[in-house]
């Protein structure tokens, strides 16, 4: 405050606001120097550490920034590269289950085919017996019909073997021979 004092005596208290007073002027430089000096002592370096230590702040956060944004991008990458696995294999299982479908329904027409096919062998073979046991009944009723009718012209009952084994033969020979016929 002695300072200001001595400045205003010494100026005299003429002149206006924009009148140049070189005392005034030296004073005002060397209030400015040493206030420069004190805070760069004392002020001076702590804000600048402030500003160095916001400024590595804002560094980290932006490289934090860069790592998570390079990070979420592999992430991304990965999670396509796992959805388009995820495509094929669902594609290959269903491709997998169509030709599992189609062998089983071959294997199951196959099935069916070797069942009918079974079937009318079957069928075959037991018409086969039936038409046999058939001819047999026929063969027999013949011969008895024969040994009736020779009974009936002879007068006298045939009964024996021998009789029913000509009988037989006969019909044999004449089955023999249109069996012939039918294959010629």
């Amino acid at each position: 405050m002695n300072l200001l004092l001595i400045v205003q005596e010494h100026a005299g208290g003429g002149g206006g606001l924009f009148s140049i007073n070189p005392g005034l002027m030296i004073w005002t430089v060397i209030i400015f120097l040493a206030l420069l000096a004190v805070l760069t002592k004392f002020a001076w370096k702590p804000i600048l550490g402030a500003l160095e230590a916001r400024e590595r702040r804002i560094q980290d956060i932006l490289d934090a920034a860069a790592r998570d944004r390079a990070e979420a991008e592999r992430l991304m990458q990965e999670h396509q590269r796992q959805l388009a696995e995820a495509r094929q294999q669902a594609q290959q299982i269903t491709a997998e289950g169509r030709q599992a479908a189609e062998r089983i329904r071959q294997e199951m027409l196959e099935r069916a085919r070797a069942e009918q096919e079974e079937l009318l062998a079957r069928a075959r073979q037991e018409l086969e017996r039936e038409r046999e046991r058939a001819l047999e009944a026929l063969r027999r009723d013949a011969v008895e019909l024969s040994l009736a009718a020779a009974a009936k012209l002879v007068g006298k009952r045939l009964d024996s073997e021998d009789d029913r084994r000509i009988i037989t033969e006969y019909l044999d020979r004449i089955g023999a021979s249109r069996q012939g016929v039918e294959v010629g």
